[in-house]
């Protein structure tokens, strides 16, 4: 994806170039976010990929594996690499909603989201994804009170190499 133009084939099929990616990564080469375990020893997770992405778990089991991880990064003797967490959230229009389980994250206000990122933050999460697939409200109205109630919390990076 880093060339200009990609062509490939495989047994999906063959674009012959007619794809592009913009903008083109400054490293010469895509950064690889390894998924979960991807069934793979934490140690090859560790060497061959730029960053992790878990899913979400009780707090205090997230902050073990986040530590594992940061020492795993640290035994190979590498720079630094993010931890990364994916999230479903359906945000109520109450910002006192408590948390509600729903698969793979909550039901829940603007209030309790923010404690819940800053918890995640404190554990060495360097990112979380927001992902809206079960939001029950209006998906603009949702971006707007994230962009207005949540992400003013979170201005500063907190990673660096």
């Amino acid at each position: 994806m880093w060339e200009d133009a990609p062509a490939f084939q495989n047994c999906y099929g063959s674009p012959h170039g007619g794809m592009d990616m913009l903008p083109k990564p400054t490293t010469g080469r895509l950064p690889l976010l390894i998924t979960g375990g991807s069934q793979q020893d934490p140690h090859w997770i560790v060497r061959h990929g730029d960053g992790w992405i878990t899913y979400p778990r009780e707090l205090a089991t997230q902050a073990r594996i986040i530590g594992d991880w940061r020492a795993h990064v640290e035994a190979v003797g590498g720079p630094a690499k993010p931890a990364a967490q994916s999230l479903y959230v359906d945000l109520s229009k109450d910002p006192q909603t408590p948390p509600q389980p729903i698969h793979l994250g909550f039901r829940l206000g603007a209030s309790h989201l923010r404690t819940y990122l800053k918890s995640l933050e404190a554990i060495g999460v360097n990112h979380v994804a927001l992902n809206l697939r079960f939001n029950q409200a209006d998906t603009e109205e949702t971006m707007q009170r994230l962009a207005v109630d949540i992400l003013p919390e979170f201005s500063r990076p907190n990673f660096t190499e």
